[in-house]
């Protein structure tokens, strides 16, 4: 199942956003459909910073990421004034931002991922919340927290460079304001903050015919509604209705897409090169007397729950005697292989450990495969449904009615066996020779690999340059991937991310996000206090903050001692998770020990989420800041 799927070319089968942006031909697949287009005659909107402003913090993202940073830092006592937002998208919500696509809805539950309930007072409508309520809720934190004035949209970042002489960070930026000409400027600032996520660069196959097709084409992420009918808040596609449809992809977001697609066109065809997991959803309404008196009923009750989820993901052992969500993430032990457990792995104990994962994940996977065979009535349809793969190597899904959509006689399963799409024509799909007509073809295949994303400049798709002028993926790559929790790393003062490596991962990653947030405000609170910081006119915080040589040498010995459970993802079927299977040829290929070490230091925090929380606030209850060099200017 996996040797058939693996391709040479790996994730460099796909076209990444960012080289769509200089190409003509698929320029149309990142236009936002979301903003209006302006008259470019008219008079610009005027931006909060000018070119050639400061601000005290700069944060790029204004998905939850960036918002949870904004508001963690005012609460630790930075001035609204002094933060500003910069995001491509036309509004809050990052993610949600730009998919709004039928059926959209959030695989973690809604208590513990929308961000800031308790602060904004807010009860989800349902246990799984669905997109525009997602979205809503960034606009209601963004309203409440006054972020609205502070921001600063169709925007992206080109570059950010240290200045040395005057100890900020000059950042390059074009506005790019739909219907005008891209308008460069430069803001300075104290502070960098890169919070742009993870899964938001779409990416497209490099289909031979992409550019011959005839019908209309378009990625999920960017929903083309003048063409399906509806809205992000109304499913019925009507203009749909005497359309033949086609719909490349089977992962999470086609699980939920699909059966809405099903109930509108005429004719729907999935292109399937591999199934997901498909276990129960389990959706419900809030029940408000629940909700007040056992959810939201005590003051830090959103951490409490969001902690005593990720025990249960990370398999601690004893777990909580109450398992508050209580749903299939929680039942799943085996995925605590991908995103981190208690156990400490010899690299002679690696087989067993796999072998125990194994076995973990065995009984839910036939269970799931079971699921299959009671609800797909075509036996045959039904076997190409069933995944087999551990559950750490593809992200699960959860859906009650995707699976019944294929006993539905207009739609179509088209099981590529492993090898995807051969090419698109004027008219339609081909796989395995067989020619597919379709008027409307939807690409559901996803977004640029987390593992690709793993430094602030790649994840905001910019060079991000430090104090000795390299950029900090120059600068991993001589010593290998420093940092101080995942956070922060020498060379490259004043500067945070929400880091994958040498951090802790996990399916909440609005908690995550959350737990980020709250220890950079914490640190810069704490290192303005210690270093007698005196607030002037010009900068308010007049000091530089970067972590030590031998901190950062002992937050990485811990991914070290780690490192052999990393081999569960050798052998998994190709996704973004291991880079459509890069990851396995570039761990066998030949190694210096040198080049061991730094495969070795470059991994996620190895024990799981619990544990990674418990180190850091251990830490930061010291106040002393150990590990980290304070300089005043």
């Amino acid at each position: 199942e996996r040797d058939k799927r693996i391709r040479q070319d790996a994730t460099s089968q796909y076209v990444d956003e960012v080289d769509m942006r200089t190409n003509e031909s698929m320029k149309h697949f990142l236009e936002d459909p979301w903003v209006p287009s302006e008259d470019p005659l008219s008079p610009a909107p005027t931006r909060p910073l000018q070119d050639g402003a400061r601000t005290e913090v700069l944060i790029l993202g204004a998905g939850y990421g960036g918002l949870l940073y904004a508001v963690r830092l005012q609460q630790a006592g930075v001035l609204l004034e002094d933060i500003a937002i910069i995001d491509s998208a036309g509004d809050f919500g990052g993610t949600w931002y730009w998919n709004r696509y039928p059926g959209l809805m959030c695989d973690v539950e809604s208590y513990i991922y929308m961000p800031l309930l308790e602060e904004t007072g807010y009860m989800p409508k349902h246990k799984y919340a669905y997109g525009s309520e997602l979205r809503e809720q960034a606009e209601r934190v963004a309203d409440k927290f006054n972020l609205r004035d502070r921001a600063i949209f169709q925007t992206t970042v080109d570059g950010a460079v240290w200045s040395n002489e005057d100890n900020e960070w000059v950042v390059s930026c074009t506005e790019r304001r739909k219907g005008r000409e891209p308008v460069p400027f430069t803001i300075r600032t104290t502070f960098l903050i890169t919070a742009s996520g993870l899964l938001h660069y779409l990416k497209v196959p490099k289909f031979p015919g992409l550019d011959e097709f005839k019908g209309r084409i378009f990625h999920t992420s960017r929903w083309d509604f003048d063409c399906t009918g509806g809205s992000p808040t109304d499913p019925h596609m009507t203009k749909l209705a005497d359309k033949k449809v086609g719909i490349i992809g089977t992962g999470a977001t086609a699980i939920q897409a699909v059966p809405l697609l099903a109930k509108s066109a005429k004719e729907l065809y999935v292109f399937q090169r591999t199934p997901s997991s498909v276990d129960v959803r389990g959706q419900e309404p809030t029940d408000p007397a629940k909700w007040a008196s056992e959810i939201a009923h005590k003051k830090g009750w959103q951490r409490e729950r969001a902690l005593n989820f990720s025990s249960f993901l990370a398999d601690v052992h004893p777990k909580p005697d109450l398992n508050m969500v209580n749903d299939a993430w929680t039942r799943m032990p085996a995925y605590s292989a991908l995103i981190g457990n208690t156990r400490y792995v010899k690299p002679e104990e690696v087989p067993c450990y796999i072998g125990e994962m194994v076995g973990l994940d065995l009984v839910q996977a036939d269970r799931i495969r079971a699921r299959v065979d009671s609800i797909v009535q075509d036996p045959d349809t039904a076997s190409k449904l069933k995944a087999w793969y551990p559950v750490w190597c593809k992200r699960p899904t959860f859906h009650d009615d995707y699976l019944p959509t294929f006993n539905l006689p207009h739609v179509t399963l088209v099981d590529t066996n492993g090898k995807g799409v051969d090419k698109l024509t004027p008219t339609g799909v081909v796989v395995d020779g067989k020619e597919y007509a379709v008027d409307v073809l939807i690409l559901s295949t996803g977004f640029r690999s987390p593992t690709a994303s793993t430094t602030p400049g790649a994840g905001a798709s910019m060079p991000l340059k430090g104090r000795s002028g390299r950029t900090i993926e120059e600068h991993f790559h001589i010593g290998g991937v420093s940092t101080l929790f995942g956070m922060m790393s020498r060379d490259f003062p004043n500067l945070f991310w929400p880091g994958v490596r040498q951090a802790s991962v996990g399916v909440n990653v609005t908690f995550i996000l959350d737990f980020h947030a709250t220890t950079v405000a914490q640190i810069i609170a704490n290192a303005a206090a210690r270093s007698g910081n005196v607030p002037t006119p010009a900068r308010r915080h007049n000091f530089t903050l970067e972590p030590t040589l031998e901190a950062q040498h002992d937050w990485g010995m811990r991914m070290m001692a780690g490192a052999a459970k990393g081999a569960f993802i050798l052998g998994c079927t190709p996704s973004y998770l291991n880079m459509e299977g890069a990851i396995d040829q570039y761990v066998m290929a030949p190694m210096t020990p040198e080049e061991q070490v730094k495969a070795a230091k470059g991994g996620a925090f190895p024990t799981g989420l619990p544990d990674y929380v418990n180190t850091v606030q251990e830490w930061i209850g010291q106040a002393d800041l150990k590990g980290i060099e304070v300089k005043s200017i």
